[in-house]
Order: C-alpha cells, then sequence, then structure tokens
C-alpha cells in the first residue's frame, strides 16, 4: 500500500533533509521485517487462569502450530511437567525450552531485539513489574534476562520500566505510544514524559516519539498502544476503531483523541501518517464475553509470509478485517484464529507473541 500522499513534495523533501539518523544508533527493526524465529510462552496449570488454563493453553498450541508452518518457533514453559504438556500439545514443529514462566504475555515479558551497527543483535529488558505492580510475576520478571542468556545475545538493561505492547515502530526511526501506559508512577516513579521519551530513543534507536493520550485504569495494560494504533508500513498507520453501537464510551474517546494526534502527526522522515481504521466486531454477534475481552482485530502478528489475526464470530467483521490487513500486507498470507480463551484475559496474539529479527 502507498504511503500518504496529496502533500508538497518540496515540503517532503525539506523533513527529508532534516532527518538525519545517527548511524551509531541501536536500529528496531519492524515486525513486518524477516523473523529469525517467534518466541511465545506457554501458561501453566494453577496459573492465575485457574480453570481456564486448559482452554487457554490449546489456544497457544494452535497459535505456535500455525505460526509453525512459516517460520521457527520457540515456546517457553516450566516446570518439567508444563514443559511435557507443551511439547505434547506443540508437536515436533516447535521448539520447547524449559524456561519458567508465570503466563503466556510473551510481547510484555520478553526482550526487545534490536540491531547494532555491525548486525550485531542486542535484547532490551525493559524489567517487567506485573504491569505497574497490578499482578505478581516473579517467573515473569526473569523471562528477558533468561532468554536472552539462552539464546546467546546480548542483554540491554533499560533505564525504565515498560512493556513490549506498549510502543509500536515504523522501523525507520518512529514510536508510537501511549502515555497511560508509560507516564506512571507504578513502572516509572518521579520520571517525566521527556526523561522517558529519552530512554526510549536511546535503547531502542528512535529518533521521534509520537504520543497518544491512552486511559490508565481501564485495563490492567493501562491501554497499550497495539490495540489502538499499529504501523503497517513506514507512513501508514491501523487504527482501531471501537464498537458505536451503545453510544460513547472510554474507548470511543481514546480512539478519538489518538485519531486526533495521528491526523497532524510527521513520522521521523516527516511523512504525514495515512490512516486506515479497523472497525471492531459486533458485540451482540460474538456471544456473551466476559469483561475483560478483547474484541480488537488490531492485535494481530506479523510473521514470515503470514498475518495471524483472531476472528471472534462476527463473519461480516470478521471477512471485513481479513480483507483490510491483505491488502495492508500485500504477497502475505491471512491466517485467522479463534483465540477466545486468551482473549477473556484482554489480550491477544500480538500480546502472545514476540519476534527474534533476522540480523542482516
Amino acid at each position: 500500500m502507498a504511503a500518504a500522499t496529496g502533500w508538497n513534495r518540496i515540503e517532503e523533501r525539506e523533513w527529508e533533509n532534516m532527518y538525519m539518523p545517527d548511524e551509531a544508533a541501536v536500529h528496531l527493526p519492524a515486525e513486518w521485517r524477516p523473523h529469525a524465529a517467534t518466541y511465545l510462552a506457554w501458561p501453566p496449570a494453577g496459573s492465575l487462569w485457574g480453570g481456564q488454563a486448559p482452554a487457554v493453553q490449546r489456544d497457544i498450541a494452535r497459535l505456535a502450530r500455525t505460526l509453525a508452518e512459516y517460520e521457527p518457533v520457540t515456546l517457553l514453559a516450566g516446570p518439567a511437567e508444563e514443559e511435557k504438556r507443551a511439547r505434547r500439545a506443540c508437536g515436533t514443529s516447535v521448539e520447547v525450552v524449559p524456561i519458567p514462566v508465570d503466563d503466556l504475555w510473551i510481547r510484555d515479558t520478553g526482550p526487545v531485539t534490536v540491531i547494532r551497527p555491525g548486525a550485531a543483535r542486542e535484547g532490551v529488558d525493559f524489567h517487567f513489574n506485573g504491569w505497574g505492580g497490578k499482578q505478581r510475576h516473579p517467573h515473569d520478571a526473569e523471562v528477558a534476562r533468561n532468554l536472552l542468556r539462552h539464546e546467546g545475545i546480548a542483554r540491554v538493561s533499560a533505564g525504565i520500566t515498560a512493556e513490549g505492547g506498549s510502543f509500536e515502530t515504523d522501523g525507520e526511526g518512529t514510536l508510537l505510544v501511549a502515555e497511560s501506559s508509560l507516564v506512571d508512577p507504578d513502572r516509572n516513579p518521579g520520571r517525566t514524559r521527556d526523561e522517558i521519551e529519552r530512554e526510549l530513543k536511546r535503547v531502542l534507536g528512535a529518533t521521534r516519539v509520537i504520543w497518544v493520550a491512552g486511559v490508565r485504569g481501564e485495563d490492567i495494560t493501562d491501554c497499550h498502544v497495539d490495540t489502538v494504533a499499529r504501523f503497517v508500513e513506514p507512513g501508514v498507520v491501523a487504527l482501531n476503531r471501537p464498537w458505536h453501537g451503545d453510544g460513547p464510551d472510554v474507548w470511543t474517546r481514546v480512539y478519538e483523541q489518538a485519531r486526533g494526534v495521528l491526523e497532524e502527526a510527521r513520522d521521523a522522515r516527516g511523512r504525514r501518517l495515512e490512516l486506515v481504521e479497523i472497525a471492531e466486531p459486533d458485540p451482540y454477534a460474538i456471544g456473551d464475553r466476559g469483561q475483560e475481552f478483547l474484541a480488537s482485530y488490531l492485535n494481530y502478528y506479523v510473521a514470515n509470509g503470514v498475518v495471524v489475526l483472531p476472528c471472534f464470530g462476527d463473519r461480516r467483521a470478521d471477512d471485513r478485517a481479513a480483507g483490510t490487513l491483505r491488502e495492508l500486507h500485500p504477497g502475505r498470507e491471512v491466517r485467522q484464529l479463534r483465540i477466545d480463551a486468551v482473549g477473556e484475559g484482554g489480550g491477544g496474539i500480538h500480546c502472545a507473541t514476540q519476534q527474534l529479527p533476522v540480523a542482516p
């Protein structure tokens, strides 16, 4: 899909001349760049899922087997009985490694891999603390460190606490972030937005950060940006449009504020952003769901040759979302999976995955 058009080409050249990336800086590749592997985590029985754990495990096994058709998949599991259960459920196409976890949300607990000049990979550890202490996750707090040790990748300790779902990159120096999940006294006490932005730029190699407001306290993540707005290519952003049928609510206000910011924003290369909306399904068409259920197609994952996104049972909305993402990611298959058990925990496919980029 073409990047945004219709604005003055002289202006474009002026902005591109102003874009001077630091050649010594790290680089955070976009999700659609080639992967060496995808990481997932196996939620153990006896975890916070309680009696829902078997259904959630089935969702994760289905996701792991699907992704393994396109790229290597590494699944973290422990203790030993959970490792055995994961191997049985996922089969030989998925590598299971004995790293203990508390839950499945490896987008937030795992390392964020950046590329150093000279093609060396480093993993940034953002010190997961249970989304600002909302839950206790002693094993997950060590996932980034343990996984990097397993892979033999150097670890970088970030100077802030964050989760991988709290920022989005275009791979060209631009980050999208929600203020509500980062400028937070339970994650980064005493740190200002400017200080947090400087640290994001330092460890991720960004040159421009676009902030949307988000909302605090409405979900456990305090509104991660990967359920609000996603880069689909440089200059093009997919925007989640909440269900409007029952009138405006807090998520409608989040959407409207984010849209207003993104309509005025420029990326690291000075481009205005083209916005493509992806509407949520009709809640009355998907059955009775819990209060935390995440009914957002935006929580998809882009892997080698495929886009994997949820389907919810609203056939019209499911087909429309798949068609839009097919247009936005030409040349990739689009696979839709039912992950209703994972959705009941307030997350989705993107929350359950973390990519390891190929070292150039």
